[in-house]
């Protein structure tokens, strides 16, 4: 029969939306949107073309979003790799904010 107690695992899931509900986190995710706002109103608005401003979220969200930055898809690839490459570091910004508030006790959802 499965445990149900506090100390039974958790699921993947469980803990990507432990990591993700961090307040770090959270705030991480606001700047890379806060940042995501700003390179799009700054594209529309250069006449030129030339808008170097699509760096800013890819330098924010990097090293995730690098790796996806490098498939095809123009534009929509963009945006893809800027999301998922904010919410890898906003799991792992999470993840660590857990350990250090935990500190040398163990942690109750393995």
């Amino acid at each position: 029969m499965p445990s149900t107690d506090a100390n039974a695992v958790r699921s993947p899931l469980h803990r990507l939306g432990q990591n993700l509900r961090n307040p770090f986190a959270l705030a991480y995710l606001g700047v890379c949107l806060a940042i995501v706002i700003w390179t799009v109103v700054v594209t529309v608005m250069d006449d030129s073309g030339e808008s170097m401003a699509g760096v800013v979220p890819i330098l924010a969200t990097t090293p995730g979003s690098l790796v996806f930055l490098v498939l095809p898809g123009g534009k929509a690839m963009f945006f893809v790799a800027v999301v998922i490459g904010a919410l890898v570091n906003a799991s792992v910004i999470g993840w660590c904010a857990r350990a250090l508030k935990r500190g040398n006790q163990s942690d109750a959802t393995r």
